[in-house]
């Protein structure tokens, strides 16, 4: 019974036994096939009992040495684990407690969802190529919005023959127009690692400077894109001579480029968003 009442009858039934053979110190073992043997090994270790685990291959190997019979039962396998524990024919089990028990159930567990997921993603291919084997000359990943979208409206070739490519188009622009989660331009910024810091104290006032927490790629992508800008494209070369020599708190050029750089995201958030040509009046 592996509840606390079966647990309190299994150490009363060893003190018994305990008591008619003079005995005074019990170790207790088990085989630890599936998850059984774990809440009676904890509620042992609490009770500051010794508790061990026999290999259940040794117990396979070893249950036809007394009768030269595969039988297997309960009885049986009780006999042949005690046989091993008294030989001394097993392991102490390191049971944690507190974090370390959390920790390792949770790699356990994640462990168990990688492998169903990496079974799940195997299914969904072995469905796709069998019914819709053009898929992959199209998309290179079932798992992006596109692709996504195709396989929820038209996931059969037949699907896809009663529309016309204007009216696929037409469906997966509004997909990935749906996906932006960004609001704010401003978001884009701090996603770029483009938002400013300062570091000060009491009277100390330190230099501002960009946090650099953001993607990498993205801000070099707009640092490349910025400097042809400043130097060949009017508005933004009117705004960075304005930031460089303005009368009030003027920038130094690397200043302005920042600056600049987050002009840009904000221009190509409107851009983006309102579906419009850009106007360099409103900059």
């Amino acid at each position: 019974d592996n509840s606390i009442h079966g647990f309190e009858q299994l150490i009363t039934w060893a003190e018994r036994h305990m008591k008619q053979h003079n005995k005074t110190h019990v170790i207790f073992g088990a085989e630890p096939t599936g998850h059984y043997w774990l809440n009676l090994a904890y509620y042992l270790k609490a009770k500051g009992l010794d508790i061990v685990l026999v290999n259940p291959m040794h117990v396979k190997k070893s249950k036809e040495l007394d009768d030269n019979s595969p039988t297997k039962n309960d009885t049986k396998d009780a006999k042949v684990i005690a046989q091993l524990v008294k030989d001394g024919r097993y392991s102490v089990p390191n049971l944690l407690d507190g974090v370390y028990a959390e920790l390792r159930e949770g790699i356990k567990i994640r462990d168990q969802l990688i492998q169903q997921m990496m079974t799940i993603e195997g299914r969904i291919q072995n469905v796709i190529q069998r019914y819709f084997p053009e898929f992959f000359d199209v998309f290179g990943d079932w798992k992006g919005k596109a692709a996504l979208c195709t396989l929820r409206t038209f996931p059969f070739p037949a699907d896809i023959k009663e529309k016309t490519p204007e009216d696929i188009v037409s469906t997966w622009r509004k997909v990935v127009q749906r996906g932006v989660r960004l609001k704010r331009a401003q978001q884009l910024v701090n996603l770029a690692g483009l938002s400013l810091r300062e570091h000060s104290s009491g009277k100390h006032k330190g230099q501002t400077r960009i946090n650099k927490r953001g993607r990498k790629r993205l801000r070099k992508a707009l640092y490349l894109a910025i400097r042809p800008l400043v130097a060949h494209h009017p508005t933004f070369k009117t705004l960075h001579l304005y930031y460089t020599q303005r009368p009030e708190r003027p920038l130094k050029k690397q200043q302005s480029l920042i600056g600049l750089c987050c002009k840009l995201i904000r221009v190509l958030f409107a851009i983006g968003r309102k579906q419009c040509a850009f106007d360099g009046k409103n900059c």
